[in-house]
């Protein structure tokens, strides 16, 4: 649910992430990552560890903007730009994961990657659940082929929502304005609305 903080022609509303289709996805991507990371890349390495917060950073960061929409809409758009970011260096570290072990990446016309994307999953255990269906209905399809494309997708899937947010954001900041154009809206009409003292009546002359 969005939040209102004081005056709604100031502030606007804010908060909501949870609603954010762009952040349930990412939210379902950081729990897919950590579970990834644990099987497949080795503990301590760097690269589990950018993986890790990478993902941690995509769903964080598109909270945080969404919370600092009421007063910020240009920081905002920044902090989503950064989730953006984060994603797609997760999504590289995926892409490096399936060359690196001359695993297979599933090409956009796979039915099998349509069907992750179609299955629309809230939960990691879903999506588990989906990848060992898959592999018992094509054992050529190995379980770390399987993990890997699965990541790979969803960050083309997450970037894909932050594009269409950042667009909108950019819409609404252009046509609204933010934080300080609001206030000096509130404070002009605010003004305006203000009765005017009537003068003192003139005092009689001798």
């Amino acid at each position: 649910m969005a939040d209102k903080t004081g005056d709604t022609n100031v502030y606007g509303k804010h908060g909501g992430f949870e609603k954010l289709l762009s952040y349930k996805v990412a939210e379902l991507l950081h729990d897919i990552t950590v579970r990834f990371t644990k099987r497949y890349i080795e503990v301590g390495s760097r690269t589990r560890d950018q993986m890790d917060q990478a993902a941690r950073s995509g769903s964080r960061n598109i909270a945080e903007g969404s919370m600092f929409s009421a007063t910020s809409k240009k920081l905002e758009m920044n902090l989503t730009n950064v989730a953006r970011a984060s994603l797609v260096e997760l999504k590289k570290d995926y892409a490096a994961f399936l060359r690196q072990n001359r695993l297979t990446q599933w090409p956009i016309q796979d039915p099998v990657r349509q069907e992750l994307i179609d299955k629309r999953f809230k939960t990691a255990d879903e999506v588990a659940r989906w990848g060992a269906d898959v592999h018992g209905r094509a054992p050529e399809r190995s379980h770390a082929e399987i993990a890997g494309n699965i990541g790979h997708v969803y960050c083309m899937v997450a970037v894909g929502l932050l594009d269409r947010q950042l667009v909108t954001l950019a819409r609404q900041f252009e046509e609204n304005g933010g934080f300080s154009e609001r206030l000096y809206k509130a404070r002009t009409q605010s003004r305006d609305q203000k009765p005017t003292k009537p003068e003192p009546p003139e005092e009689p002359t001798a």
